[in-house]
């Protein structure tokens, strides 16, 4: 089955998001999101194929993005939230379950 990555992908949204808050520096918080996508892009490729590793990957940017305008409707944690499911949803069905199968 090999290593699940959708909690990596997941979760590094919210630590990002803390990491930044909590110092108040933003690039730390960009530093925890590029190592774990980066991480789990490497585990994608071998996993489902470089094509499917960049959608992935560009969709957890997108989802990065999206948080920034999903805060004023749903605040920050709420919108860091929504993304994490996104983006946790989207790498267990596209990252992860092929592996299963």
């Amino acid at each position: 089955m090999g290593v699940q990555t959708w909690p990596v992908a997941a979760l590094s949204l919210v630590a990002g998001f803390a990491v930044a808050d909590l110092s108040g520096v933003r690039p730390l918080g960009a530093v925890v999101l590029v190592g774990a996508v980066a991480w789990c892009a490497s585990h994608w490729r071998r996993r489902v194929g470089l094509a499917r590793a960049l959608a992935l990957a560009g969709f957890y940017g997108a989802a990065f993005a999206a948080s920034h305008a999903l805060a004023d409707l749903l605040g920050a944690w709420g919108a860091v939230a929504a993304a994490a499911g996104a983006v946790g949803a989207a790498t267990w069905s596209l990252g992860d379950a092929p592996a299963i199968r």
